[in-house]
């Protein structure tokens, strides 16, 4: 038997603009999800048109899904989106949401937005609109988390600009990061059985960190690790 790792095929939906040819702030890849997917040892599949397809078919032969924030593609309704959560939810499929995909996994499960942080929080000071490309600011990582895994538990510097933010947390997930001043800046799954994770600041980005790149191979490993149970799973029966 082949000792070589699987090859995992991670879906995009949502946008993917990358200004020019920019890189990575690392400077080590391109910037952008695909390439950061890329980086992190996976095929990205950019998920174009979902027709009268069902997400079964969409999904077909893919091992997770990076949702990012298309709230200004008019091609990508929010219904549409949240649908997408749920079905990752019931079949346990591993999924990444960044920007307005954290909003939507948390909006799919019953949770709440701020639409507007400055008016609805005005006391939360470290979030500005229109964003100052580059803009950074401390979060807080919680200990004992999936995301402390990746990131380490503490403060650590992000990208974060933004106007919409997590308001109530939806039930069945936890916060796994906020902000010094209080705004939640990351959510994920309260289950040990599901890879689902949101996070507010841009991890492929031009202005993202080196660290950034822990999100992705997260993704990538939560995806090997339920493609090879599957197997397991298949070769008992």
């Amino acid at each position: 038997m082949s000792s070589r790792a699987p090859s995992i095929r991670i879906g995009i939906y949502g946008q993917d603009t990358v200004c020019g040819n920019e890189r990575h702030g690392c400077g080590l890849w391109q910037a952008g999800i695909a390439a950061c997917l890329s980086a992190a040892e996976a095929e990205p599949v950019p998920i174009l048109a979902i027709g009268d397809h069902s997400w079964d078919e969409v999904f077909d032969g893919l091992h997770g899904v990076v949702l990012s924030g298309h709230d200004n593609d008019g091609k990508r309704p929010t219904a549409e989106a949240e649908e997408l959560c749920l079905w990752c939810n019931n079949r346990r499929f591993p999924l990444l949401g960044i920007d307005h995909g954290l909003h939507l996994l948390n909006t799919a499960h019953g949770g709440t937005v701020y639409l507007d942080l400055p008016h609805d929080l005005p006391e939360a000071l470290q979030h500005r609109h229109p964003p100052e490309r580059g803009l950074r600011h401390a979060i807080n990582v919680i200990p004992g988390t999936v995301l402390a895994e990746l990131y380490g538990e503490g403060e650590v510097v992000v990208n974060s600009e933004h106007r919409r933010a997590v308001q109530r947390v939806a039930r069945g997930f936890r916060l796994c990061a906020q902000a010094l001043d209080g705004v939640i800046e990351a959510i994920e799954a309260d289950t040990d059985d599901w890879f689902a994770l949101g996070v507010q600041w841009h991890p492929a980005s031009a202005t993202a960190s080196g660290l950034d790149i822990q999100l992705f191979r997260g993704l990538v490993n939560a995806c090997r690790k339920r493609w090879a149970k599957a197997l397991a799973v298949c070769s008992a029966a």
